[in-house]
């Protein structure tokens, strides 16, 4: 089961990898909606949630969980078009370790934040020519991934998880299209109608959300939510990989101790779901 997880997070950023391909015709923003509207035609396709019975709370919290994995997923492809991926993973697993924080206050989980706080600096403050903007967005990935968790908690617990995110997905990429296609009208409306544009988005819908969601719900089952939260650490260590041999994005000494010291405080975490606290067994959206 845990390979299953490790094909998950290598699908996940190797989805990531293809948006960053389009990056030279396509806006980060568009590239996100692509991914929204490529994996909420997956979801819906696989979970076919229109069977369930829905209460007008139900819709809206699915609703609201659809628009914040978008918003999460704008503000992530905002940053990798500007800093390296493995990097902008890391810095994103602030939100999580958060979430441990504040919702255990344990002291394991306090030193869990002192090491990924030491990580965030390392990979963004002694370092010359860091994109500050790439920095910004990945913190706003990371505050919007503690939203995530909160609502997928919620919606969770109401026994329809991934039926929600299917829903959701599909609300936010009809709400947001004109928004975000409008963004890339402006910018050159020209790549709206190419099909190199709409097969790529969908590939990295495909990759990064349908694949990863479809192996996630087995592994999660079968492993339980401590274990899992310590497969956890092992997706920025993937995202750094996949960036290196995809995208030639050769990490430096302080990039790679500032990973390694956030898959520490990861692994710190998971130590402190064991007792009862921690961070929430769920995989990056």
């Amino acid at each position: 089961m845990p390979l299953f997880f490790v094909v998950g997070a290598v699908s996940q950023y190797a989805g990531a990898a293809v948006g960053v391909t389009l990056f030279e015709t396509t806006a980060p923003s568009t590239v996100a909606w692509l991914r929204a509207a490529g994996a909420a035609v997956v979801l819906l396709a696989w979970r076919r949630p229109w069977r369930r019975r829905w209460t007008r709370p139900e819709l809206g919290a699915a609703a609201m969980f659809g628009i914040v994995t978008l918003a999460m997923n704008v503000a992530f492809y905002e940053s990798i078009a500007r800093i390296p991926l493995g990097t902008a993973v890391a810095i994103e697993f602030t939100g999580p370790v958060a979430v441990a924080v504040l919702g255990s206050r344990r002291p394991l989980d306090y030193g869990a934040a002192m090491l990924v706080a030491a990580g965030v600096y390392l990979l963004a403050g002694p370092q010359t020519g860091v994109h500050g903007a790439g920095v910004a967005f990945a913190l706003l990935a990371a505050a919007l991934w503690a939203g995530y968790i909160l609502l997928g908690k919620r919606v969770a617990d109401a026994g329809a998880g991934v039926d929600s995110l299917a829903v959701g997905m599909g609300v936010a990429a009809v709400l947001s299209a004109p928004v975000l296609l409008g963004v890339q009208g402006v910018i050159d409306a020209s790549v709206l109608i190419e099909a190199r544009t709409w097969l790529l988005g969908a590939g990295v819908g495909v990759l990064s959300s349908a694949i990863p969601y479809a192996l996630d719900q087995p592994v999660l089952a079968r492993v339980g939510r401590a274990r899992f939260a310590l497969l956890l650490a092992l997706l920025p260590a993937t995202a750094a990989v996949v960036g290196a041999v995809a995208l030639a994005q050769r990490p430096d000494r302080a990039e790679i101790a500032g990973i390694a010291l956030v898959m520490a405080a990861l692994v710190v975490s998971a130590r402190a779901v064991r007792r009862g606290g921690g961070l929430d067994g769920t995989i990056e959206p």
